[in-house]
C-alpha cells in the first residue's frame, strides 16, 4: 500500500518509507504474539521523550541486542551484557531504559505464569478491545485514557518499568488493542 500520495494520519502524511510503512502495515493491527507484545512494550518505553521515529530506526538494532525480544533470555541477561549496550550498541543510551528491559522482561514471565500468556494478561487490561476510534481531526486523539491510566497502574504493581499512562496508550494503539486511524487515513476500518 505504501503509495506516497494516499491519504493518512498527520504523524504519518509526508513520512519516510519506513514510517509510512509502519502505519500501514503495523500501527492498529492487533497482535496477540507474546514476542511482539513484549517488543512493542520495549520499544515504546524506549521512546519515553522522543520521537517514534528516533526509536524505529534502530528496531533491528533492539532485536539483535535483546535476543529477538526472547522473554527467557533477556530476563537472564547479566548486568554486564546490559552495560555492554549502553557503551557499545547503536541503541538509546539511557542505563533506565535499558536495565528496564530485563526487569519487563521478568514482570512477563511472572505474567506469564499467573495468565498463560502475555497476551492474555495485556488483552485483559482493555476488555472492551480492539476499540475502533472514529477520529476525524488529530487533535481529536488521547495520549491518555481511563483504560491506558488503569493499564500503566496495573503494569507498576506487576513490576514493569516505563510503563507510564502515555506509553501504555501507545503501547495499546501500536498493538491493535485501539484504533486510532483518522475516518480520512487509508488504513482507516470501520
Amino acid at each position: 500500500m505504501n503509495e506516497t500520495n494516499l491519504p493518512r494520519c498527520a504523524w504519518a502524511a509526508g513520512a519516510d518509507i519506513m514510517m509510512r510503512d509502519y502505519h500501514d502495515r503495523e500501527w492498529g493491527v492487533p497482535v496477540h504474539d507474546d514476542v511482539r507484545l513484549f517488543e512493542m512494550l520495549t520499544l515504546e518505553g524506549a521512546q519515553a521523550g522522543l520521537s517514534w521515529r528516533t526509536v524505529l530506526v534502530r528496531r533491528a538494532a533492539y532485536r539483535t541486542a535483546y535476543h529477538g525480544f526472547d522473554i527467557e533470555r533477556v530476563a537472564a541477561m547479566p548486568d554486564a551484557a546490559l552495560q555492554a549496550l549502553i557503551a557499545e550498541s547503536p541503541l538509546i543510551k539511557n542505563r533506565l531504559k535499558i536495565f528496564s528491559v530485563r526487569e519487563n522482561a521478568k514482570a512477563a514471565q511472572a505474567a506469564i505464569a499467573a495468565h498463560g500468556s502475555l497476551d492474555a494478561f495485556l488483552w485483559s487490561l482493555v476488555p472492551e478491545a480492539p476499540l475502533n476510534n472514529h477520529w476525524t481531526a488529530p487533535s481529536q486523539v488521547p495520549a491518555t485514557t481511563g483504560a491506558s491510566d488503569h493499564m500503566s497502574k496495573t503494569l507498576k504493581k506487576a513490576g514493569f518499568r516505563f510503563v507510564g499512562s502515555t506509553i501504555c496508550y501507545a503501547f495499546m494503539q501500536a498493538a491493535g488493542m485501539v484504533d486510532d486511524h483518522l475516518t480520512s487515513c487509508c488504513c482507516y476500518r470501520p
